[in-house]
């Protein structure tokens, strides 16, 4: 497999982790509003959602391709690509649930991102 190959699978499950967290606040959020009453009824309620399921579902797709890449190339290349899952995080929570994006967090996301750009070079 080419390297070029493995990041691509890298950055697959990269995105499938930031994919999670984003669908397990949309759940954790929506189940918050529902009132349930109790802190256990509210884990359950939780438990069910459908964004809830979907995100679990793609950590447990981003585990295996993680795995898969750590049979492929060594983890101290591999690892820091992990940092990308902040920058999409940052950017999707910015874009889709209106969190704040400042000018700290902008900055903190384009030294991430010259990091890693070094990174897959080296």
């Amino acid at each position: 497999m080419t390297r070029s190959a493995v990041i691509g699978l890298i950055l697959a499950s990269v995105t499938l982790n930031a994919l999670a967290q984003i669908l397990l606040r949309i759940g954790a959020r929506t189940a918050i509003h529902s009132g349930n009453g109790s802190v256990l009824a509210g884990f359950a309620d939780m438990a069910v959602r459908p964004t809830v399921l979907a995100g679990l579902a793609c950590y447990g797709f981003s585990l295996l391709t993680w795995l898969y890449v750590l049979g492929r190339i060594e983890v101290s290349f591999a690892y820091p690509f992990l940092a990308l899952g902040f920058v999409l995080v940052a950017l999707a929570g910015w874009q889709w649930l209106d969190e704040p994006m400042s000018p700290a967090r902008a900055t903190g996301i384009g030294i991430i991102l010259v990091g890693v750009f070094i990174l897959a070079r080296s």
